[in-house]
């Protein structure tokens, strides 16, 4: 039988999150003051673009953005695990960020771009559910709002987490996936990197994305954070 990752990613647009976007929050109150973190270029991956990465941090650090905060040397990258069967995925934990969230399932909007949570539900993930699922072989594709017109939502501190860190996923078959971060990185979203985020992969990985790099009131986040990470164990 098909796994459903024979689908695969490549299908969804460059759009991908632009509706997770709005900045609601920081629309309605006007004020900077308490955007979320943006990843430090220490977080990054070893094959970093210089250049698209820079262009964002960039325009965070022009809005006022960028948090300045000791980063620790890199640890060592953990070995990955073995893949595990097809299951989808019911909640998603970061513990370092105290993320803990239910996921639903994402389909694909009539432009091609991946649809997402419903704003108000501040505490509520989606997964691509036609691509491949969190712990097969593979690129899993799971996304979230940074904030919404209450305040933060679920990934708003996604851009402070670090190398190393771990990412559990609940899977319907009553296991837990494990994943280790490998980089934590911020696109302008007119230099996203479709093929490195989405693209298909020789192991069991995992993308975890919301928005992220410069803001603008007439028009939003204009970038996004995504936090690469592959499956290291399970439970």
């Amino acid at each position: 039988m098909r796994s459903r990752s024979s689908v695969g990613n490549g299908v969804i647009a460059a759009l991908t999150v632009l509706a997770l976007c709005s900045g609601a929050w920081l629309l309605r109150n006007g004020t900077e003051t308490h955007a979320p973190p943006q990843p430090s270029a220490a977080q990054a991956g070893e094959a970093e673009d210089a250049g698209d990465a820079g262009e964002a941090r960039d325009a965070g650090e022009a809005g006022g953005r960028r948090e300045t905060r000791h980063t620790p040397a890199s640890p060592h990258p953990r070995p990955s695990a073995t893949e595990l069967p097809p299951s989808p995925p019911d909640r998603i934990r970061i513990p370092s960020l105290r993320v803990d969230a239910p996921l639903m399932g994402l389909g694909l909007t009539s432009t091609g771009s991946l649809d997402v949570p419903p704003a108000e539900r501040k505490n509520l993930a989606g997964w691509y559910e036609s691509g491949t699922t969190p712990g097969e072989t593979g690129t899993a594709i799971v996304a979230g709002h940074v904030d919404n017109a209450d305040g933060p939502a679920v990934f708003y501190r996604l851009g402070a987490l670090e190398k190393g860190s771990t990412i559990e996923v609940d899977r319907r078959d009553g296991g837990t996936a494990l994943f280790s971060v490998d980089a934590v990185e911020v696109y302008d979203a007119k230099a996203f990197p479709d093929e490195k985020v989405y693209g298909a992969a020789p192991r069991p990985e995992l993308r975890v994305i919301t928005c992220g790099g410069g803001y603008s009131r007439t028009t939003g986040y204009q970038g996004n954070v995504v936090v690469f990470a592959h499956l290291t164990g399970s439970r």
